[in-house]
């Protein structure tokens, strides 16, 4: 791999955006050529080329460039139960997910790539009540630990902060004036930096990339874990 040529363009952005004007088949099948050329391959690229610095943070994360089942997010919707009957998705995504699953819901790291909305994450995205609250007994049994975490200079440094949905309530079987009780409600256990289309489109992207990832591996560390995983 050439270090001084970006693995990700501006044409990644340009195809997006032009997909959200013009989402359907017809369209998505004229301009195929340029979702290969300028999103699926250099994206399937990014992932491999991420798999010895993923191995380095942690051997348990899979880094899989493959057309499908993989690491990169497929772009087709899945409408049969939705209103919203879009064929496409207008965004990129690739998840770095943990050994221990293969759907969104592992823990894993994430890229999001779509015009104006970049960011990375990493954590455990809409898990099952029983996994959540796996990670709610670990917030309370190392409360110390969880808050030293979020108020890391490397962690605050990077941009990182906690997103996702939450639940109006604490729910049964914590307390609910707990001094962590926004956590405790917390749907999603997801640590999220934003980032610039220019940044995604530099030489060094990997690289900076790789450094927010180390940056947020405390938090990853902590909730897979906290579900009885190797890391």
């Amino acid at each position: 791999m050439d270090e001084s040529t970006p693995l990700l363009s501006p044409e990644l952005f340009a195809f997006l955006c032009d997909l959200r004007q013009h989402n359907e088949r017809a369209w998505f099948e004229a301009n195929r050529q340029r979702y290969e050329d300028h999103v699926r391959r250099p994206l399937l690229a990014f992932i491999e080329a991420f798999a010895a610095p993923l191995h380095r943070l942690s051997p348990h994360f899979r880094a899989e460039a493959r057309g499908s089942g993989g690491s990169l997010f497929r772009i087709h919707r899945d409408t049969r139960f939705a209103a919203d009957k879009s064929p496409y998705k207008t965004n990129a995504g690739v998840q770095f997910r943990h050994a221990c699953g293969r759907d969104a819901h592992a823990p894993g790291y994430y890229l999001h790539l779509a015009p104006d909305e970049v960011f990375v994450a990493a954590g455990v995205w809409h898990p099952e009540p029983a996994v959540a609250n796996q990670i709610r007994e670990a917030i309370v049994e190392r409360s110390d630990e969880w808050q030293a975490i979020l108020s890391a200079p490397d962690f605050a440094a990077a941009g990182f902060y906690l997103d996702g949905s939450s639940y109006q309530r604490v729910p049964p079987g914590y307390d609910r004036d707990h001094p962590l009780a926004v956590d405790l409600r917390r749907r999603d256990f997801v640590a999220v930096a934003d980032l610039s289309e220019a940044e995604v489109c530099r030489a060094d992207f990997l690289v900076l990339f790789g450094r927010r990832c180390a940056a947020v591996t405390p938090f990853m560390r902590f909730v897979t874990q906290a579900l009885g995983q190797p890391f």
